[in-house]
């Protein structure tokens, strides 16, 4: 009895000294402005939807959960795949539905629904930020079991480049862009999108074995290129080019975005501006993705090299290649790709968050992206609770993109102060008129002080509130203290307006 009464107490004590480290323990201190997204990969179901669920319904609940747990992480943006392979997840499409969705390409959803339009709305109930993912070269799936007749890799064949089991987009043939930039804007024209998004799939990774056999298509469009390999790259700089400058004249709100493999070049003496890393493949000389060009030529609103390595890598040092692209921004957004999935496959529990520690130490990098969402919502190696206890306790805003919008909207007016069955303080505002811009409020702030206290909006710990709703409830309100309650609004490009509505609850009012 005695020994089990000693077991007893040491386990209350080692419970209690734990609890008392934790509470005690250094908590990062999160920005106010910081880009947090995650990839919801939908080829292969890898994310969305369950591999086997075709029922719309099932599947309605099932991103409704997905966005729930992230917006808990207070992550601000999701980056959707919405294109696996010339197929499609939005009904406005002149692609056939995706397999991945329905179970057999080309097959309508059932009920019928517009996934595309349905994810955006959801997203946007919840403050989050949508970008359009697409996959531009891939035409068909490597293990894909079901190709329609009217798919484009039928239609075109002559379009078509086979590399390693699968059919690709040859971006050489101008027809080709031409069609990649017509996808691009049936979802621009059509959806209330945020931002369009690429991945690293440009011209294919190389396979040993394997070659790419776009010879005719040189001799007949090379542009007076001489050299194969710079065409490539051009294909590629014309067809960023034309996706973007349809981006800008058909809604200049939208945002563009390429999520590049991390290395651009290698340091040599031959090529003094790459990274001082030693890649096996870069995105300059083996996927023809000339991404630094981009930048420097304003093509791209942001950056979000995938950084999957760890800080000790012995070719590709995290560090080493964050700094790189830290310099090679050119004044537009940098958000590094985390690999959060290889928490599964031997990453040490200490990465993920070391990696975020350290990109917060730099004001050059804007926020950054995890794939993919299962990483989190399955909580690998606990780094979601990491999330929510610690590096993203607090919500944060996406920094503005001055280049795109850089007009504040006007501040909410009229906020009324009642209370709920339990005292409460419930705040209402009414939103502000119209901006210069044309822009209207899109969500609102609200930020609490003590009555003396001078506002300081960019203390992150006095924001109570971010979102779209023009009415907040302050469950954390103390009966018998004043405060004074600010309430500021973003348009949809996070422009934060220069004054704000006020209210105030004196000292000892009940």
């Amino acid at each position: 009895m005695l020994q089990k009464v000693i077991k007893t107490l040491l386990l209350i004590l080692f419970i209690s000294l734990s609890c008392h480290a934790q509470k005690n323990r250094q908590l990062s201190n999160p920005p106010k402005y910081e880009f947090r997204a995650v990839w919801i990969a939908t080829v292969e179901n890898i994310d969305w939807p369950k591999r086997g669920e075709h029922d719309s319904d099932q599947q309605k609940l099932d991103f409704i959960r997905i966005l729930n747990e992230h917006k808990r992480s207070n992550l601000n943006a999701v980056m959707v795949q919405v294109r696996d392979a010339c197929d499609s997840y939005y009904a406005r499409s002149v692609e056939p539905w995706s397999e991945f969705l329905t179970g057999q390409q080309g097959k309508f959803p059932n009920p019928f629904y517009d996934p595309l339009s349905f994810m955006i709305t959801e997203a946007h109930d919840r403050n989050l930020e949508f970008h359009a993912w697409l996959n531009l070269n891939r035409a068909t799936f490597r293990r894909a079991t079901s190709v329609t007749p009217d798919h484009i890799s039928n239609r075109k064949p002559e379009w078509m480049l086979t590399y390693d089991g699968q059919k690709l987009l040859n971006f050489g043939i101008p027809e080709v862009r031409e069609y990649i930039t017509n996808v691009v804007l049936d979802i621009v024209k059509h959806y209330d999108v945020d931002g369009i998004h690429f991945d690293d799939y440009f011209y294919p990774y190389q396979v040993t074995g394997q070659v790419l056999r776009d010879e005719a298509t040189f001799r007949k469009y090379n542009n007076g290129f001489t050299n194969i390999e710079d065409w490539r790259r051009n294909n590629t700089d014309l067809l960023i080019f034309q996706i973007s400058e349809a981006i800008k004249k058909n809604k200049p709100h939208v945002k563009f975005g390429i999520s590049p493999f991390g290395v651009w070049k290698n340091y040599s003496t031959a090529t003094p501006e790459g990274s001082r890393t030693q890649a096996g493949q870069t995105s300059f000389g083996h996927l023809y993705a000339d991404t630094r060009k981009w930048l420097s030529q304003g093509w791209i609103d942001y950056i979000a090299p995938q950084i999957y390595f760890d800080r000790l890598h012995a070719k590709v040092p995290y560090k080493e290649l964050s700094k790189w692209w830290m310099e090679n921004a050119f004044g537009k957004h940098l958000y590094i790709g985390h690999g959060v999935y290889k928490i599964k496959t031997g990453w040490s529990l200490t990465e993920a968050p070391s990696q975020i520690r350290l990109d917060r130490q730099f004001p050059q990098i804007d926020g950054g992206l995890f794939f993919s969402s299962k990483s989190l919502t399955e909580n690998y190696g606990g780094f979601q609770d990491s999330l929510r206890t610690d590096f993203y306790r607090k919500p944060a805003i996406i920094p503005a993109m001055p280049w795109k919008d850089n007009i504040p909207p006007l501040a909410p007016k009229k906020v009324f102060i009642t209370r709920n069955e339990i005292g409460n303080p419930i705040l209402t505002w009414q939103p502000g008129e119209v901006a210069s811009d044309g822009n209207e409020n899109t969500y609102y702030a609200v930020y609490r002080f003590e009555r003396a206290e001078i506002p300081d909006f960019q203390r992150v710990d006095k924001m109570l509130y971010v979102g779209r709703q023009n009415t907040f409830t302050d469950s954390t309100a103390e009966k018998a203290r004043g405060y004074v309650y600010h309430i500021t609004s973003f348009d949809r490009l996070h422009n934060e307006s220069n004054t704000s509505a006020k209210a105030t609850i004196e000292y000892g009012e009940k």
